[in-house]
């Protein structure tokens, strides 16, 4: 392919690259929802975090920064389940690479939810 030559693969430009791209976006989202147990606990972890926090008389920073840590499980949880769907797509067999692979996501996954613990903990102690 030259260099000014475009991709078949490319899809639309401008407003509708971005309708396309809200669409999808809302694909994978009930995707999520419907195929991943992880991601609907990690919800309504998020959902019980934001409704105590809102309970709770926190400054504004603090609510931000539950906020900020909650939504970026949900945004890992995603990505690992991205990562997993993937690796079972291209082989159902053992290897070790999709075994790093998944572990790996697992692992980025246990790390947001400590950020949560770590962020409530030293939110309530201040």
């Amino acid at each position: 392919m030259q260099k000014n030559e475009k991709s078949p693969f490319k899809g639309k430009t401008g407003l509708g690259r971005i309708a396309n791209a809200a669409a999808y976006s809302k694909e994978g989202l009930k995707a999520a929802w419907t195929h991943e147990a992880a991601f609907r606990q990690v919800c309504l972890l998020a959902l019980v975090g934001v409704a105590v926090m809102l309970w709770l008389p926190l400054p504004s920073v603090s609510r931000t920064i539950i906020l900020f840590a909650h939504l970026f499980s949900i945004v890992v949880e995603l990505i690992n389940s991205a990562i997993e769907a993937a690796v079972d797509h291209t082989s159902l067999s053992e290897h070790p690479l999709a075994k790093r692979a998944k572990d790996l996501g697992s692992a980025a996954q246990f790390v947001s939810l400590v950020n949560i613990a770590a962020v409530w903990f030293v939110l309530l102690l201040a």
